[in-house]
């Protein structure tokens, strides 16, 4: 029941592919485990298995809470929250009305050519050379340049973001994560009173200049609201289009059946999606409960793993295959009740266009031979290398 190695403890890495290896040996476990490791930092955290508790979860606000489970926040001695994934209802439908607006089906369908615009870009970078690292010439790019330009920020500042990110998010050390904190939340404090002097069509003017019960949002919410924005835009996009590539050079009959049929894309997509998904969440118990045989107490953390839940095989059937003609029901890839993902239709659509553009730019690919696969593990499951060559 308690584990100390927590296999996908933050500040590891792998050789193994963890969709398989890793995942099996956990599912052949309890249904939930007491991880001393699970929580970033080090913190225990019970982590269920089975979709069906894990979505319970989610649901029961009356028992857990998503208050303030980020670190970032009280790490740099602030007390914003990541808005609206660190609020619980009934607040988080008011925040949730406010960012709606933001990602509505006709909005996005409007930067369609944009995106679009984007991805040809930095895979012309590299269509003619026969190979790639792709995570560092499109997957970490893509989705940062389609990110500054909604939130009206300068590409120039790509390498900069491309900095900030690895320090908060992949640095193995807390200092790092510390200075990456304080380095993004500083950018986005001075673009937010930039934008108050000088607002435009992006994302900052409009939450700037947005009310909610009559009052404009405070400082802290507005950097609560951007730096959501900036985490889920970023790092989960990224490592969505990763392994969905990684698959297909993989899997080199799913490859060739999108490139004879451009059509199954979108749902080839959604059927990765559910296939690899990568992120954990956090609830902090705040009302005791038993949960598959287990009571968990005030306090106690609960790590809600959408990998695992994903491949529940008592809630899949056969949950390790991939069928790339068939839509799959709805998975916990981008969360699930109130908290599913805010900027889904996006996510989707930069997916979709990364494998459009990529099948039509360059010939039938696969994974470099000889070279091993690094991934990163903890609350993002993250490649950190894929080679292709064609």
């Amino acid at each position: 029941m308690v584990r100390d190695n927590y296999p996908f403890a933050m500040g590891r890495t792998t050789t193994d592919n963890p969709f398989t290896a890793l995942l099996e040996e956990l599912h052949n476990g309890p249904e939930i485990i007491y991880a001393t490791n699970a929580y970033p930092i080090d913190i225990p955290a019970w982590v269920p298995r089975r979709l069906n508790d894990i979505q319970a979860i989610y649901l029961d606000t009356e028992h857990f809470s998503s208050e303030s489970f980020s670190p970032f926040p009280t790490l740099v001695g602030e007390s914003w929250r990541v808005i609206p994934v660190e609020i619980d209802p009934p607040q988080h439908f008011q925040y949730r009305a406010l960012l709606n607006p933001l990602f509505t089906p006709k909005r996005l369908q409007q930067l369609e050519d944009q995106v679009r615009r984007t991805a040809r870009e930095y895979i012309d970078q590299f269509k003619e050379a026969g190979q790639c690292e792709f995570m560092s010439q499109f997957a970490m790019r893509f989705p940062i340049a389609v990110f500054l330009d909604l939130m009206g920020m300068p590409r120039e500042r790509m390498e900069q973001f491309l900095e900030w990110e690895g320090l908060l998010l992949h640095s193995m050390d807390l200092e790092g994560i510390i200075r990456g904190t304080q380095q993004v939340v500083a950018y986005l404090r001075e673009i937010i009173e930039e934008r108050r002097n000088h607002p435009g069509d992006d994302l900052v003017s409009y939450l700037v200049n947005a009310e909610m019960d009559g009052r404009k949002l405070t400082d802290d919410e507005l950097v609560g609201c951007s730096f959501n924005l900036y985490i889920g835009g970023l790092d989960t996009v990224t490592t969505n289009i990763a392994w969905q590539i990684r698959h297909l050079a993989e899997h080199q009959e799913d490859q060739q059946a999108l490139r004879e049929n451009p059509s199954l894309i979108p749902v080839a997509v959604e059927a990765l999606y559910r296939r690899y998904p990568a992120v954990t969440t956090f609830r902090t118990c705040v009302k005791q409960i038993d949960i598959a045989g287990v009571t968990i107490m005030p306090g106690d953390k609960v790590a809600m793993s959408t990998t695992l839940g994903n491949t529940d095989p008592a809630a899949w059937e056969n949950p390790m295959a991939v069928a790339i003609d068939r839509q799959p029901p709805r998975s916990l890839t981008f969360g699930f009740g109130v908290h599913r993902c805010v900027g889904v239709t996006l996510a989707r659509r930069e997916s979709v266009i990364a494998i459009e553009e990529l099948l039509s730019a360059i010939p039938q690919f696969r994974l470099q031979n000889d070279v091993p696969l690094v991934t990163e593990l903890g609350p993002i499951l993250q490649p950190k290398n894929i080679p292709l060559v064609w």
